[in-house]
């Protein structure tokens, strides 16, 4: 797919991209010349509200017998408990 550099160094994504990416206004892109003096790197950089969304159970996996809402919930209790 081929883009178009304007006047004002802008160009557009191709749709197809941006639909593949799920890409959405807002996020950003990261610019890298690439190992050949012709190429570049580009690299998508969601915002936060989707990287979170991504992040959203990742940390169950490395921790399967613990629940950190439980524990949470747990630890304030003692606090609230020490406080009386």
């Amino acid at each position: 797919m081929e883009s178009t550099i304007s006047t004002k160094n802008m160009t557009s994504i191709p749709q197809a991209i941006v639909r593949k990416l799920g890409m959405k206004p807002g996020w950003k892109l990261d610019w890298q010349t690439g190992p050949a003096p012709d190429e570049i790197l580009v690299k998508v950089i969601p915002d936060r509200g989707e990287r979170g969304r991504r992040l959203l159970g990742k940390g169950s996996r490395l921790s399967p017998n613990r629940s950190a809402v439980d524990e949470l919930v747990a630890e304030r209790e003692t606090e609230r408990k020490a406080e009386e």
